[in-house]
């Protein structure tokens, strides 16, 4: 059963080579070409670390205190969500050995 592509599809199948402009199928040589990928040269360990520390400069780190605040609030969030659940089990077993005598 051939179903229609829609417009996305058929760019992702354009991309990857297995269309052609026409939305045609391409040529089998064009698919294997395009399935490989562009050959790109291999980065060397220390240009990857040179890279890896350019990138990290460029995130914004919370400060001590927003650090802090936030640690805070979720161990505040742990401790709610924690006695919620051990208040509901509490009551359920104590509901469960009332009603199972």
């Amino acid at each position: 059963m051939n179903q229609p592509m829609n417009r996305e599809q058929k760019r992702l199948l354009q991309r990857r080579g297995a269309l052609g402009a026409d939305g045609a199928p391409a040529p089998q040589e064009a698919r294997q070409r395009a399935a490989k990928g562009p050959a790109q040269p291999k980065t060397s360990p220390l240009q990857f670390v040179r890279e890896v520390r350019s990138e990290l400069g460029k995130v914004a780190w919370p400060t001590r205190s927003e650090t802090l605040n936030y640690s805070l609030v979720v161990f505040l969030a742990l401790a709610l969500l924690i006695s919620g659940i051990f208040g509901l089990d509490y009551v359920s077993a104590k509901g469960a050995f009332f009603l199972f005598k």
